[in-house]
C-alpha cells in the first residue's frame, strides 16, 4: 500500500490545520474559563444565603409547650 502512488496534498494543509487547531484551543480555553467563573459564581452564591438564611439553625417553635403541674 506504501509503494503506491501518494495522493496530492493541499499546499496550504499545514497552515489550515494550525489555524483551525488555534481556533479549537482557543474555544476550550474559553468554555473551560466560562465553566470555572460559573462555579465560582455557583459557590459564592450558595456561601451568600447560607449566612444569610442560615438554615443550620433550628426555627423557633411557634407555640409554647404545654405546662405540667406536679
Amino acid at each position: 500500500m506504501l509503494d503506491g502512488p501518494h495522493p496530492q496534498v493541499p499546499a496550504d494543509l499545514a497552515q489550515r490545520a494550525a489555524e483551525r487547531g488555534g481556533r479549537r484551543l482557543h474555544r476550550r480555553r474559553l468554555a473551560r474559563r466560562l465553566m470555572l467563573l460559573a462555579a465560582f459564581a455557583a459557590v459564592v452564591a450558595f456561601t451568600v444565603w447560607a449566612v444569610a438564611a442560615q438554615p443550620w439553625q433550628v426555627p423557633p417553635a411557634e407555640t409554647t409547650p404545654p405546662l405540667d403541674r406536679w
